[in-house]
């Protein structure tokens, strides 16, 4: 995590303290839980509780639902991204890509219980494509790490394997059904992996 935290209007404030930086985290993961398994309508006192905070220290963070879901999309962006790395140093790489789209199909569907407010609140272009730049350079090198080990076929595009994964996410997303996703991505790494 960074050791920052926003002050309500994006801009960074001073680092928190590690308690509340923990706090922090720990209500922006059961936001993201929350948010992926109801939506918008998840009850902001229910993600205190999640997250063994009370729910003055959630306002006092964010003082409204639209700051925490903006929030909780930042945060999970950065995790996501910061899995890379640390999937790579700890697995071998096949492992380490399809643990990695898991989460990421996991960050899609936190994010699409939350689209309605993002697209009010996450107006900036900018964001978007910075956004989408970090997370294909996350793919870039669990792919980079399995093509040093001739795991993966070296003409993989991240931008396609991200594109794909976006794919896999509304396919899973609008179809419903248990398994499709796990599935979609077995098929997405026959066409990745060498063997």
């Amino acid at each position: 995590m960074t050791g920052k935290s926003t002050d309500g209007t994006g801009r960074q404030d001073r680092p928190l303290r590690a308690d509340a930086q923990r706090n922090e985290d720990r209500l922006l993961s059961a936001a993201a839980e929350a948010f992926a398994r109801e939506g918008t309508g998840a009850s902001v006192k229910d993600i205190a509780r999640a997250a063994g905070v009370g729910v003055g220290t959630l306002y006092r963070r964010f003082p409204s639902k639209e700051l925490l879901i903006e929030a909780t999309y930042r945060h999970e962006v950065q995790v996501l991204c910061e899995a890379a790395p640390e999937l790579t140093a700890s697995l071998p790489p096949a492992e380490a890509l399809r643990a990695w789209m898991e989460r990421f199909i996991d960050f899609m569907a936190a994010k699409h219980g939350m689209a309605d407010v993002l697209r009010v609140v996450l107006t900036d272009e900018g964001e978007r494509l910075t956004t989408r730049a970090h997370l294909t350079e996350a793919v870039r090198h669990l792919l980079a790490a399995g093509a040093s080990q001739n795991v993966t076929r070296s003409q993989v595009e991240a931008q396609d394997v991200l594109m794909a994964l976006g794919g896999i996410s509304v396919m899973a997303d609008t179809e419903q059904q248990p398994g499709l996703a796990p599935a979609l991505i077995d098929l997405l790494l026959h066409g990745i992996l060498t063997h």
